[in-house]
């Protein structure tokens, strides 16, 4: 059985009278979204798509028994504000991507349920007590182990075979970027790679890094899955492609907008989860007793025509072996 289908089902045995009850309640029900992607970005678009599809099918329809308020952005300028716009707009649950979202948030309110997606190790950031009892007001989806990490690395290497050196993309403040970092550092000691940071907190220096980075020769670049570099993959993706430089990703939104690989989990089926546990929480569950739930589904994606632009060939057992390939 899958995880999902699990879940579902345990939904059902667990909450079925509050259900019944449910039926007679007529409110419109008000749930706050705080994406990390610039609206209308196509990725974002589609895990939104994917979140409004599964709260339909447990019966909630916007405009008939729910409102949405939508806040995008996840860079400093938007943070503090999104959340303390959507905390004042008083929802039953707010759906919140990355931790820099749920910090803030709960900065703001212990009260209000919190369904977080894509937060890697949300025990060692303090967002909850333990995965299996999360404790306090928030709960959710955790896109990958920290071990995943070292996976970066390796399909770096296996797509450059002559690497030697690689620059990760990295806020070395980020409490949840740390544990990535030490990982693939470890994977750099096995693979023979020198590792050094690219530090993205001043946006100013990140392309003068990179320019002089990519004057030594068999270098890559790693971006690990923190929500600085979400909020700027499209600058990261466009200094790889000037600098001509390889470089793997944490998430398909990276590959899509032109990246030359990523690998990471499906978001797409962490929104579709993550309505599942909207339901149980409008029906008057408790996100301290709803366990976090760690994604075992991930991808790796690759782009052959940035491929093809920085004179790779990839390996067929690569790509024989990619979730999805982009021509």
């Amino acid at each position: 059985m899958r995880r999902r289908d699990f879940i579902a089902l345990a939904g059902g045995l667990t909450a079925w009278p509050l259900a019944a009850r449910a039926q007679q309640d007529n409110r419109v029900r008000r749930i706050g979204v705080f994406m990390n992607l610039s609206e209308g970005d196509p990725d974002g678009t589609r895990w939104i798509a994917a979140l409004l599809k599964s709260l339909d099918e447990f019966g909630w329809t916007e405009g008939r028994n729910i409102r949405i308020d939508f806040r995008w952005g996840i860079d400093a300028e938007h943070i503090q504000k999104n959340a303390e716009e959507l905390v004042a707009l008083n929802p039953d649950v707010i759906v919140a991507a990355t931790a820099a979202a749920v910090l803030a948030l709960q900065q703001m309110t212990r009260k209000v349920p919190i369904i977080f997606v894509a937060v890697t190790d949300p025990v060692a950031l303090g967002l909850v007590e333990s995965l299996a009892r999360p404790g306090g007001n928030a709960t959710g989806f955790s896109p990958a182990e920290v071990d995943l990490s070292a996976k970066w690395l390796q399909v770096l290497k296996e797509m450059v075979p002559a690497l030697r050196q690689a620059a990760v993309f990295h806020n070395p403040t980020n409490l949840g970027g740390a544990p990535q970092f030490s990982t693939v550092q470890a994977a750099a000691a096995s693979l023979g790679v020198a590792l050094s940071i690219i530090d993205v907190r001043d946006k100013s220096a990140i392309e003068q890094a990179v320019a002089t980075f990519a004057n030594q020769p068999n270098g890559g670049l790693v971006a690990l899955r923190i929500s600085e570099n979400v909020a700027l993959h499209d600058s990261l993706v466009a200094l790889a492609a000037k600098y001509r430089l390889p470089a793997i990703y944490p998430l398909r939104v990276f590959a899509t907008s032109g990246g030359l690989a990523s690998y990471g989990p499906d978001i797409i089926e962490e929104y579709r989860e993550a309505g599942g546990y909207v339901d149980r929480i409008l029906r008057g569950e408790k996100p301290a007793n709803l366990p976090v739930q760690v994604a075992s589904k991930f991808q790796l994606v690759l782009n052959l025509k940035t491929a093809k632009s920085l004179g790779l060939a990839l390996p067929q057992t690569l790509l024989a072996t990619a979730d999805e390939v982009l021509e």
